[in-house]
């Protein structure tokens, strides 16, 4: 009889397990095992009328898994549920707790940040119960969700063929349609910028008009910039002259969307794929023949630091650097944060990036050292400059030449890499000096419009109002994208920043979702729903009462919006059916508009229209083919799903596959890790990660995300039982 350990993904059982000991054994439920029914009255899985009760069933592909927890479970002296330390984890605990029929009043809830030998070890010192607030808060998010999702998404793919809508996808896309918007009406406004050059002991000092008459300068046509150039010919005196010592500190550590902004700007990641490295270095690396979780966990809105890593850092910093490098750092507590977790940060400050490189893949090893950077930086001296503004005074204008150089990296000393710092010098000036320019000119220039998002401009706007939570900003961003109702590209900030723009479909599902929904799919609306979120999760507000609220807010919108919102009907083309003699249309399908007979279904008929592409055009991501070396690129299957291939197909034939993800077990045959990995039909099964060398294939077990297979019927045998 054993301690049964549940956690969430195969890949933290081996690591955990090493940390506990013989007397535990550590099983996954490979996340969530249950979700709302799709069934009852709208497909909703939730009866509104009896107090919105959920019902919830065990996800097709996790009833094997379900099966042998309980196995497990009934075998085991004490089960522990130590899943993700957030309000997703806690429901996954609740529903297994469900499921196998443990008491929710029991002490079994176990919640660690790190995977480190004495984080593990001292979680499970002091067990605790379900946190029921945090419950509740996830399953109000998801009751909230499945209704809003699943009336909305049906009333527009009846009335304008658009695919979804959601509480937190449709405000996303709202932001993108605006930007959108806001460019198209932008008008350019023309203003110069007059600048004096100066030339002294063979350095040049480039200066900027900043003053008129003591007011800030504004230059907004040719004539009045030629005016004051002719009248900045004569001699220019030294009027001010300043110098002083400027510092600048470091950011602090990273959170979730901080880590996706900066992984997207400085490393070219998306979202979801700096999401799934980062999950590989929460899990756990094996580290010269150990097994070690090298980040704390990845989802969190916190800032904070422990004070044993704080003490670890500092003494690192001293010893690497010197006492003057070693800085004080205070979290910055933000009144939107949870807080219930410490920034993402390296879990052993020894494990610096250059003894970690040949345990890691590029990827990882790209974003480990970026997080590493970031959390030491956080601990060390600001950097200091010495700074120089000098100001050139002639007739009734006032130029002005900054300078800068650095004396002290501080920081910089470790975060150098990601941060650019030029001196910019000048030569030295005295007060009163009388010289003249080399050169005095100016520059017309035009106001430009915003600038559309970038996956990283997006997310720091949805979390400054407030939208949804760090954790679903990727799966935020790869729906409107999958829905088609933007596209990522290239913008003019060079090739590596893509930017969304809004396809019509994405620009009439927003319009029409305002024109009826504008008092719900808003982000004042949103925000304040997060917020009533939280309260929730902290005790502080009762579920049904938000969930009443906000039904009786949706419904008459969506009432009104069933009886008034248009179809969109098929566009006359004017032409005739060959077939049939009816006229054909324009209508919308999985690959885009094409030409029909209005006479579907009757007459088939159909052909391309021209100059519409029947497929999507394949989107660059910006890496190389490790075969040919030519572009990768992101294609649309014909039945809707996509892959990453080669740019030179059909002379090469690569398609990029998804890493083989560990299991935590070991091949019976061979004695290596077993993996996951799926299959070209899209389904997951698990084999031995020495393969073409050992063939081991795991035929009893489905793996987690497994679509379910037919099994061929086969003759049953008789046997006689002797007597």
């Amino acid at each position: 009889m054993k301690n049964l350990v549940i956690v969430e993904s195969p890949s933290k059982s081996k690591t955990i397990q090493k940390y506990l000991g013989k007397d535990f054994e550590v099983v996954s439920s490979k996340g969530h095992i249950r979700d709302l029914a799709i069934k009852g009255k709208d497909g909703l899985g939730v009866d509104i009328e009896n107090n919105f009760a959920p019902t919830y069933v065990v996800d097709k592909d996790k009833v094997a898994t379900v099966k042998d927890l309980k196995s497990k479970a009934s075998k085991s002296d004490k089960v522990y549920l130590a899943t993700d330390p957030d309000r997703e984890g806690e429901a996954i605990s609740w529903h297994l707790a469900n499921e196998l029929g443990l008491d929710e009043k029991d002490q079994d809830r176990v919640v660690f940040h790190e995977i480190t030998k004495d984080a593990v070890q001292q979680a499970f010192r002091s067990p605790r119960t379900i946190d029921m607030d945090l419950v509740h808060s996830q399953e109000t998010r998801r009751i909230l969700d499945r209704i809003l999702g699943f009336k909305l998404s049906k009333l527009l793919q009846s009335k304008i063929k658009s695919k979804s809508a959601g509480r937190v996808q449709s405000v996303a896309l709202k932001l993108i349609v605006q930007r959108e918007k806001e460019i198209q009406a932008f008008v350019p406004e023309e203003y110069w910028s007059i600048h004096a050059d100066f030339d002294k002991d063979g350095i040049l000092a480039k200066s900027e008009l900043s003053k008129i008459k003591g007011k800030k300068a504004e230059v907004k046509n040719q004539e009045e910039a030629d005016k004051i150039v002719s009248e900045s010919r004569a001699p220019f005196t030294v009027s001010d002259l300043k110098t002083s010592v400027r510092s600048r500190k470091a950011k602090p550590p990273f959170i979730t969307s901080t880590l996706q902004q900066e992984a997207s700007t400085k490393l070219g990641f998306s979202a979801k794929k700096t999401m799934s490295v980062a999950q590989r270095l929460y899990e756990g690396i094996s580290v010269e023949g150990q097994s070690e979780g090298l980040i704390t966990y990845m989802r969190t809105d916190s800032t904070r630091l422990s004070n044993q890593f704080m003490a670890a850092a500092g003494e690192m910093i001293e010893n690497t650097y010197g006492k003057d490098y070693r800085g004080y750092y205070s979290a910055k507590v933000d009144a939107n944060a949870q807080d219930a977790h410490e920034a993402i940060r390296p879990t052993h400050v020894e494990y610096t990036p250059e003894r970690l490189k040949s345990a890691l893949n590029p990827d990882q090893h790209k974003l480990y050292s970026l997080i590493y950077a970031r959390a030491i930086a956080a601990l060390m001296a600001p950097a200091k400059f010495d700074a120089v503004s000098v100001t050139f005074h002639v007739k009734d204008y006032d130029y002005t030449a900054n300078g800068s150089v650095l004396i002290f990296p501080g920081y910089l000393k470790v975060y150098g890499d990601y941060e650019s710092v030029k001196d910019e010098i000048l030569p030295v000036f005295v007060a009163g000096e009388v010289l003249d320019a080399k050169d005095v000119y100016g520059k017309q220039h035009f106001t430009e419009p915003p600038l559309r998002y970038s996956e990283a401009r997006l997310i720091k706007e949805m979390e400054e109002l407030g939208i949804g939570r760090p954790s679903t900003y990727a799966t935020i961003i790869d729906t409107i994208q999958a829905r088609g109702y933007v596209t990522l590209e290239k913008g003019t900030e060079g090739a590596r920043t893509k930017v969304f723009v809004p396809t019509e479909r994405g620009v009439l599902t927003d319009e029409k979702l305002g024109e009826f929904f504008s008092d719900l799919i808003n982000v004042k609306y949103t925000a304040n729903m997060e917020q009533d979120l939280d309260k929730i999760a902290e005790g502080d507000k009762d579920r049904l009462e938000m969930l009443r609220d906000f039904y009786n807010h949706f419904s008459p919108m969506l009432e009104k919006a069933n009886k008034n919102m248009e179809k969109v009907a098929p566009v006359p083309t004017g032409e005739m059916c060959p077939q049939c003699g009816h006229e054909l249309v324009i209508r919308e399908g999985r690959y885009g508009k094409f030409i029909s007979c209005s006479n579907y279904p009757a007459c088939k008929f159909s052909k391309p229209l021209e100059g519409e592409s029947q497929r999507e055009e394949p989107q660059p991501t910006g890496e190389l083919c490790p075969q040919c070396g030519k572009p990768l690129v992101k294609r649309k299957s014909r039945y809707g799903k996509f892959f990453v291939s080669c740019s030179g197909y059909p002379e090469c034939k690569y398609i990029q596959r998804e890493e083989p993800e560990p299991t935590g077990e070991l091949c019976p045959e061979c004695g290596k890790p077993l993996v996951k990995r799926k299959s070209r039909y899209g389904t997951y099964f698990i084999s031995c990660s020495g393969y073409p060398a050992c063939k081991y294939i795991q035929k009893d077990k489905k793996a987690a995300g497994d679509k379910p297979v037919k099994k061929k019927a086969t003759a049953k045998k008789t046997t006689k039982k002797k007597s």
